[in-house]
């Protein structure tokens, strides 16, 4: 707790931030925020694997050309370019720190997913994104310059109106209990993953909160294409079960999905069937339930056509997870339906991870690379990690001030922070919650799979409410204040409710910024589909461009 600045600060310890600590250069002092634990994130959850053209067969071009194609027109091709051309290189970088991918023989195993014309993802069974964050988080242990501060939470970016100069965070402590703490940096990189929670059906795990996009958004920094979100055609839907993600490599691995009475209905919405692009995928089983009326509102994800001892295999994970619901996929087809899983927009950044604010830096899915589009193709998530996060190998670093900090209320257990907050900790926590409960269903229902223009706007006008709710709370005008004064605050006894305070403000800006970009796009590509705007109009293969309260569009791509 007594540390007070950093040459870098990273916030967020999936497979991008810790891949990125890696990679900055050791004569940094490099702090390593995560709000929770080392690897617990979205990237620990992650189960096919990661893309890359390495196989005899493949080319980076081959990889090229699948990405651009998923990405209905608007990946940057310079950036997807630089995705596949690096790849082999961070791949044998993973291999090096001791990554256990499966093998065939003496070479690295590889499967077929979705959308990819060549066998190119490597895999650890079902847990890849497990297996590469836990070594990479031992790695990251075992560096003396990098320093991790766990259960923290970055409330705020520090900055002036031309450069990123840190964080303002919330710090628990076992021994010294929970500050607000501002931290200083040379460089701040954003690696805070997704925002899936912000809608009621998702695959995202409960920290991903878009927090690194909705700082960055307060922060003026410009974001991109925010209404692209891809929903994961097949998560498990049992009642009392977490919406768990049956990966899209067991599809590649030869799954069929099948209605009620057994037919084999992908292939009726598109020549690929169960293997086309996800955002097919998922609105043919859209369409078909309600085509079908099916109350269940699931359809089936049948792995019998695969052989036993190859499902015990390759999916270890997914068949433990099934049979702890009462679902045999032996046996038994398993219950899926669509839910929220990646989000294609994010924070601009260049091809060096650059924000457009002197001195921030963004990487995973925080940011918009480029190399995704408006639907990611399956498997890049994690490569583009890797690639981008090597490239702050060269981050630059901006003067930190030499001025200590003032902390106030350190020796006092009777803090002022904690007891200006006091008064109106039960009665704004429970009007939080409620706020918090209720968005995911808002945004579920107008910009979920299939989108318009009434259900967005009747979407927008209650999500609109719950922030003018959050920000007239007596608390709100108390963190407000305190967030205009650089230190160190003890706050032990509301430490719980900032954290959720501070996430619920997140999601609530994410929620209004989607659904805004969601209705000034009227067309339907990739991830993006509306019904009142059903076809992919030409005109808008450019890309959706927000800062603060404009929205505008970039020159047409070539």
């Amino acid at each position: 707790m007594d540390h007070q600045s950093f040459d870098v600060l990273l916030v967020g310890s999936g497979a991008a931030g810790l891949y990125a600590a890696l990679c900055i250069p050791d004569t940094y002092r490099v702090g390593l925020i995560t709000k929770d634990v080392l690897t617990q994130s979205a990237s620990d959850w992650a189960q096919g694997g990661i893309a890359a053209a390495i196989a005899p067969e493949d080319s980076p071009r081959l990889h090229q050309t699948d990405t651009l194609q998923a990405g209905a027109g608007l990946c940057d091709p310079v950036a997807v370019a630089q995705l596949v051309e690096l790849a082999q290189p961070c791949i044998e970088a993973l291999v090096a720190l001791g990554v256990p991918f499966d093998r065939q023989g003496n070479h690295l195993a590889l499967t077929l997913e979705a959308a990819h014309s060549r066998k190119r993802v490597l895999h650890a069974a079902d847990t890849t994104g497990r297996a590469v964050v836990a070594t990479l988080a031992a790695a990251v242990r075992q560096r003396p310059h990098i320093t991790v501060l766990e259960h923290t939470f970055v409330l705020d970016l520090w900055h002036t109106a031309t450069a990123c100069q840190g964080v303002i965070s919330l710090c628990t402590d076992p021994t010294q209990g929970d500050h607000l703490r501002w931290i200083v940096a040379g460089a701040v990189v954003l690696a805070t993953g997704g925002g899936g929670q912000v809608f009621a059906e998702t695959t995202n795990p409960t920290a991903s909160t878009g927090d690194g996009v909705a700082t960055a958004w307060r922060a003026g920094v410009h974001l991109r294409d925010l209404e692209f979100f891809q929903f994961h055609p097949t998560a498990l839907k049992v009642a009392g079960a977490p919406r768990f993600l049956i990966s899209e490599a067991v599809r590649g691995e030869g799954a069929h999905l099948i209605d009620h009475s057994g037919h084999r209905f992908a292939f009726d919405y598109h020549p690929q069937g169960e293997l086309a692009p996800r955002d097919v995928v998922s609105r043919a089983i859209y369409r078909h339930l309600q085509a079908q009326a099916d109350p269940s509102g699931c359809v089936w994800l049948d792995l019998r056509a695969i052989a036993p001892d190859r499902i015990r295999h390759r999916f270890p994970n997914i068949v433990r997870v099934c049979q702890r619901w009462g679902i045999d996929p032996f046996t038994q087809p398993v219950p899926v339906s669509p839910a929220a899983h990646y989000w294609m927009g994010g924070v601009v950044t260049d091809l060096d991870s650059r924000t457009t604010l002197v001195g921030l830096y963004a990487v995973g899915e925080t940011a918009s690379t480029g190399v995704h589009g408006a639907n990611r193709l399956a498997s890049n998530s994690l490569l583009e990690c890797l690639v981008y996060g090597q490239k702050l190998a060269q981050i630059q670093l901006t003067p930190i001030p030499n001025t200590p900090l003032p902390t106030h209320g350190d020796a006092d257990p009777a803090d002022a922070l904690g007891a200006a907050l006091a008064p109106h900790l039960a009665a704004d926590q429970a009007q939080v919650e409620a706020i918090r409960a209720a968005l995911p269903q808002h945004m579920w229902q107008g910009a979920g799979i299939c989108r318009d223009h009434g259900g967005l706007a009747a979407a927008l006008a209650l999500v609109t409410e719950g922030q003018r709710q959050l920000a007239t709370l007596p608390s709100s005008a108390v963190v407000r204040d305190y967030c205009q004064r650089p230190g160190v605050y003890r706050c032990d006894r509301a430490g719980a409710y900032l954290r959720l305070w501070g996430e619920t403000r997140n999601l609530l800006d994410l929620a209004a910024l989607i659904l805004k970009s969601a209705d000034f796009r009227t067309e339907s590509r990739g991830g993006h589909y509306r019904e009142d705007y059903p076809e992919t109009d030409p005109q808008w293969r450019v890309h959706t461009l927000v800062q603060g309260d404009r929205w505008w569009t970039s020159d047409p791509l070539s």
